[in-house]
């Protein structure tokens, strides 16, 4: 059985199995603590009987006016509990926190150009490529932003792509 919950100091001293995929963003020790302390509503984890992490999911809210959105900073399930849905409950997770406690117009998420698996499985999640961002990896590789509308953007237009690609420095960060 998976428990869903909150993410907690003693975990970032377990969790790094989860982060040995190359795909995955790993961050410096700071970086997760400020998210905890910040954004704790943002930060849960997938644990597996004899509590054993088998993913977690960070993010955040940000933004003003109609840019107020939730954002995946990452999500990531270890191989051997892939392809259980563990990320699209997590990701759900997530968007319920921004849609009904934050009241956010939509959820956000950058994820590299190449990788497929997850950019097929953000759209069964409903997300839309809402701009290119070249280089945004390392200054190496494109990534995607994609957006998903949430309940208060009524008229979707959170999730209406851009035409042009765009760079690093004309993202928006609060």
């Amino acid at each position: 059985m998976t428990t869903l919950r909150r993410f907690c100091c003693n975990d970032l001293l377990r969790f790094t199995s989860v982060n040995l995929d190359h795909l995955t963003e790993t961050f410096n020790m700071s970086f997760y603590m400020t998210y905890l302390a910040r954004w704790p509503d943002y930060f849960h984890v997938a644990e597996a009987p004899g509590s054993r992490i088998m993913g977690y999911i960070m993010g955040k809210v940000e933004g003003q006016g109609e840019s107020w959105h939730g954002h995946v900073t990452a999500v990531t399930v270890a191989p051997e509990y892939r392809r259980q849905q563990l990320a699209k409950k997590l990701m759900n997770l997530l968007e319920d926190i921004s849609d009904e406690i934050d009241k956010a117009y939509f959820v956000d998420l950058f994820v590299r150009a190449s990788n497929t698996p997850a950019i097929k499985m953000y759209e069964k999640l409903d997300y839309v490529i809402y701009r290119r961002v070249l280089r945004y990896y390392s200054g190496e590789e494109d990534g995607l932003d994609m957006r998903k509308a949430l309940s208060r953007d009524v008229n979707k237009k959170s999730i209406i792509p851009l035409k042009r690609p765009v760079t690093p420095d004309e993202l928006e960060y609060d």
